[in-house]
């Protein structure tokens, strides 16, 4: 069977296992700790301890809490990722052997942060690097070891960018010519305007 929340795709085997396990603790320690996945997958720290908390009468051991906390991942992740509204969510949820009250109290955080969540998925995809920081100057040159006289203006630009999630930097310099930088400024305003316009 297809569902929406995995992309029209069957549901992982391991995810159906770990609704079973899920299954075992009450709706109110789903909620809370839907939230802790929540507030992970927003940016925020997960706190396993509390976690461990929540899940010490349903008898679950490291691993189990490990992977339960991968399932919530993952369907709320991939739920926000392919556009499933909270009711779809539910409702397929359901179908799945999660108990509905378990399902309303994952449906409704995941309803509440939505929005926050599908604008932190969109800052963080198609995202190679990020850019740090940006130094530039204008030289005129006015002449070179290659020729007696160029009298042009050129551009030294520094870039400074980083891979998500990691903290080394990497630097790039190079030199622009005022040719090349008013085709650079053309070009970067046209992709400005048709990111605008699928915004």
């Amino acid at each position: 069977m297809k569902f929406r929340f995995c992309g029209d795709l069957d549901c992982p085997d391991w995810v159906l296992a770990e609704i079973m396990t899920l299954s075992k603790i009450t709706s109110v320690k789903m909620k809370l700790m839907t939230n802790q996945v929540l507030n992970g997958l927003l940016g925020g720290d997960i706190d396993f301890d509390k976690i461990q908390k929540l899940t010490s009468d349903a008898k679950y051991d490291i691993s189990d809490i490990k992977a339960t906390v991968a399932a919530l991942v993952f369907i709320l992740n991939s739920a926000a990722k392919h556009n499933v509204d909270s009711e779809s969510l539910l409702n397929e949820l359901q179908q799945l052997g999660l108990p509905k009250e378990h399902t309303v109290s994952l449906c409704k955080s995941y309803h509440d942060k939505l929005e926050a969540l599908r604008l932190h998925l969109a800052d963080k995809s198609l995202r190679l690097s990020v850019l740090g920081d940006i130094h530039w100057r204008v030289d005129y040159v006015i002449g070179s070891s290659q020729l007696k006289e160029v009298n042009e203006p050129c551009v030294q630009l520094n870039l400074k960018s980083s891979q998500q999630n990691c903290e080394t930097v990497n630097e790039t310099s190079f030199t622009v010519t005022a040719d090349n930088t008013r085709l650079l400024l053309s070009e970067l305003r046209k992709v400005y305007k048709l990111m605008e316009n699928l915004g």
